[in-house]
């Protein structure tokens, strides 16, 4: 896999889960943020673009370098916790190989 084509994943992803998060906690439609998870996602983007170990990263959950502001980490970190599991109902595909690679980078193999 490119390093576009990791980008462009981890950004689908991330704004897939956060419309999980912001339909059900907002209330919002379903493809449209609210103000606040709007901000977020600009964020998230942003980060995600700039991000300089793309090539050799799996997930920012277990990168070594914090390029989040602290607040906003607390935001992802709780919108992830929400809409990662019900990911498995959007896209099962994809948290599956999330697991998988979050796995293998914690066993530490190629």
């Amino acid at each position: 896999m490119t390093v576009d084509e990791k980008r462009n994943l981890e950004l689908k992803t991330m704004y897939q889960i956060i419309g999980i998060y912001c339909h059900n906690k907002h209330h919002t439609p379903k493809g449209q943020l609210c103000e606040d998870c709007e901000q977020v996602w600009e964020y998230a983007e942003h980060r995600i673009d700039a991000c300089p170990h793309m090539e050799s990263k799996t997930f920012c959950s277990v990168c070594k370098t914090h390029c989040y502001a602290p607040n906003y980490r607390e935001k992802i970190r709780e919108i992830m916790r929400y809409g990662g599991p019900r990911m498995l109902l959007v896209s099962p595909i994809q948290v599956i190989r999330h697991m998988y690679l979050e796995w293998k980078d914690k066993r530490g193999t190629p």
